[in-house]
């Protein structure tokens, strides 16, 4: 071939490859499933935002800024011929529509979908058969998950698109979130319609079981075949496992590349990514929990204190420790979704695409107390074409441990990430410990972008932006969203969401910053540790962020996969579960059978005979003591028994009542010659009254030692 039909070539090649290319749902489709769209920032350029049904009364930080009135608040209401309408989002295109969640007690009115200024809805449709059910399209894209429900097909607009809901006064409570695109004036976008869906059908099938199918491929793997073997030694020392130049090690199908290639671009290797990464951590310790569970401590916290370090070009831009980055949380919860994974077996796999220009190196950094054992099963590098929209995978690592909560008040914006720079946020995986049964995650999101002072996205709760709803503590996966850990009982204890943006991505020019309120509705403290996922290029930075040595402090701190229960309660203290039921805090202003201190209880419910709870009492002075409590009758409490050493304190206390109410002090005339320090007492369900229902309920207002003078 000569040099001038090379040369005629590139430049037809060129020509074709610089047109505008016609966003719709076709190429929207091939998008959501091109891993390596997601490396190169957005062409035709777009913004994405966020409409939602946040509330309105937050107008900033020092007015209302935690309001958490989140349901039916709308753009406006309007009247459409003889039907009132409720606005949910009015937006100029060329645009699309990315994302939609919505979230109700019932599903009873329709949702209608304006383009381009038409006066007649393209789409009609009841809102629960359109987000989450079949009226579009099936799962993936389109199902409930844990009671959220979430509709990822992307609906494409050329210049304006309207959504409306009516009959509202019947709908009642209506929570959404609709992630949609605003492209730049000159991007030609296909308005999507009911016919184009029709005739993608084959296509739309193709596109789900790829999504469903996400490192299918790797499960061939044995657990057994050892790409490399690797004892990590304790202390802090960096240990590369896998290293590339691109240049110096360009292999042979390589050279004969270079060869077909003209003079000037001879000697020039453009690229290369990492495209997967599978390990496998193995400890070799394992044992029972409290509640019999087969749990290997050492790898629990073998996967917080082992850090994974990637360097791209000579710069650090992964540091994640080994379960935050495979979006396992604490310890080995199997779940996938498109970019990771985690088996049963306890392979970790990433099918994030990593590019770079010349140098890759893969390090393992155990910060731990013991040496680590990593199996790499698989690290596939790859070519890839870097250009001037090619930009770097990052992934980054915070933690926070007993942060203060207020008690429905709200308290603080926790900080994801901040960025300087120009990128594209693509994900998240947060891990929280809750050390009260009640709900952690009424909190909003609050994304700004490119020097917002509003946030662009405010959201309408935590589990509302992970997809689900209702704060749900069940298991669940999809492509998209996913919650591999509740630890319960209720919402109590580890817990692990997870985000990753497909077509939902958040391109940004200057600057970027995620917030997440912490909001939950008892004063205790909790735990929040979270990975971010961007790209971005060269000079883009992560700033106002925890510094190395304090991140070095949290990985080195103990983690636990079952949580240990710190509760302090009116004179007494819990630091273990019941041997069955749950516990929670119960607000008791609304009976009106009484007076309980503080207006509220400590709530024992679903349990049964023989189960025991144990509190915890402190005395401060040697002497004599006598147990008081103050419990709560009701017509399905049982009949309990104190113990205090091995010893019963007192007769059985039946605790039936017809009625809710206070029992007031019940003295247990038992005098105890007690030194200082801190001591057990057991509650013990042993029955109940023939009258009460069969729930063995316990209600505890106080619980103190009193010493006898």
């Amino acid at each position: 071939m000569t040099k001038k039909l090379l040369l005629i070539l590139f430049v037809l090649f060129s020509a074709v490859s610089l047109q505008a290319q016609t966003v719709s749902l076709s190429s929207l489709l091939d998008e959501m499933v091109d891993r390596d769209s997601v490396t190169r920032f957005p062409d035709p350029a777009f913004v994405c935002v966020q409409a939602s049904s946040y509330d309105r009364a937050a107008k900033s930080p020092a007015e209302n800024w935690f309001a958490n009135g989140d349901t039916s608040q709308f753009f406006r209401e309007e009247t459409n011929g003889n039907r009132k309408e409720w606005v949910l989002m009015d937006a100029d295109g060329p645009g699309a529509i990315v994302r939609f969640w919505i979230t109700a007690p019932h599903y009873k009115t329709k949702f209608r979908v304006y383009f381009d200024n038409n006066s007649t809805p393209a789409i009609e449709a009841n809102i629960g058969d359109l987000i989450g059910g079949e009226f579009l399209v099936g799962a993936p894209f389109s199902e409930e998950t844990a009671r959220g429900r979430n509709l990822y097909l992307p609906i494409p607009y050329a210049k304006h698109c309207k959504i409306t809901v009516d009959d509202m006064p019947t709908q009642g409570n209506l929570y959404y979130q609709i992630n949609y695109r605003n492209y730049t004036k000159e991007a030609s976008v296909e308005t999507f319609s009911l016919e184009n869906l029709k005739s993608l059908k084959d296509k739309i099938e193709t596109v789900k079981q790829t999504l469903l199918s996400s490192g299918n491929e790797l499960i061939g793997l044995s657990p057994a075949t050892s790409y490399s073997e690797f004892i990590v030694p304790k202390g802090g020392t960096p240990l590369t496992i896998a290293g590339k130049n691109i240049v110096s090690d360009a292999n042979r199908r390589n050279r004969r590349l270079l060869r077909t290639l003209s003079a000037t671009a001879k000697n020039k290797v453009n690229g290369g990514v990492l495209r997967q990464i599978v390990f496998k951590v193995d400890t070799g310790d394992t044992n029972k929990t409290d509640n019999s569970e087969t749990v290997n401590t050492k790898l629990v916290q073998a996967l917080r204190s082992t850090v994974l370090s990637i360097k791209f070009d000579g710069k650090e831009t992964v540091w994640v420790p080994l379960g935050d980055f495979f979006g396992d949380g604490v310890g080995i919860n199997p779940y996938k979704s498109w970019y990771s994974r985690v088996e049963k077996d306890g392979r970790l796999i990433s099918l994030w695409q990593m590019p770079f220009q010349k140098t890759m190196d893969v390090s393992l950094i155990n910060y731990g107390t013991e040496n680590v054992k990593i199996t790499l099963i698989s690290l596939e590098t790859d070519q890839y074409d870097w250009n001037e929209r090619s930009m770097y995978f990052h992934a980054d690592w915070r933690q926070q441990r007993q942060i203060e909560t207020l008690a429905g008040k709200g308290t603080i914006d926790w900080n994801y990430v901040k960025l300087n720079g120009k990128g594209v946020f693509v994900g998240d995986v947060l891990s929280v410990v809750n050390r009260d049964s009640a709900w952690w995650g009424e909190g909003d999101e609050k994304i700004y972008v490119d020097g917002e002072s509003f946030p662009s996205h405010f959201g309408t709760g935590t589990e509302d932006y992970y997809g689900y709803a209702w704060c749900t503590p069940k298991f669940f996966e999809s492509p998209f969203h996913f919650q591999p850990r509740a630890e319960g009982p209720k919402n109590y204890g580890n817990t692990t969401n997870g985000r990753v943006r497909l077509l939902d991505t958040i391109p940004f020019a200057t600057d970027f910053r995620f917030d997440m309120e912490i909001w939950h509705w008892k004063k205790t403290k909790i735990d929040y540790s979270v990975v971010t996922f961007w790209y971005g290029f060269e000079s883009t930075t992560v700033t106002d962020f925890q510094s190395r040595p304090v991140q070095i402090a949290e990985v080195q701190a103990p983690v636990a996969y079952q949580t240990p229960v710190f509760l302090d309660f009116q004179g007494f203290r819990i630091e273990k579960l019941p041997t069955g039921g749950t516990l929670q805090l119960q607000g008791m202003e609304h009976f009106k059978g009484g007076k309980w201190d503080n207006n509220d209880q400590l709530w024992w419910t679903g349990a049964k005979t023989g189960d025991k709870l144990e509190l915890l009492l402190d005395v401060e002075k040697d002497g004599n003591y006598k147990l008081v409590a103050e419990l709560t009758k009701a017509k399905d409490y049982g009949i309990v028994q104190f113990h205090f050493g091995n010893k019963k304190i007192g007769q059985p206390v039946d605790l039936y009542n017809s009625e809710v109410i206070p029992t007031g002090e019940l003295e247990l005339p038992v005098v105890i010659e007690l030194k200082a320090g801190r001591y057990p007492v057991v509650v013990e369900i042993i029955g109940k009254n023939d009258n009460a229902e069969p729930k063995y309920m316990v209600g505890i207002d106080r619980l103190m030692l009193v010493p006898i003078k």
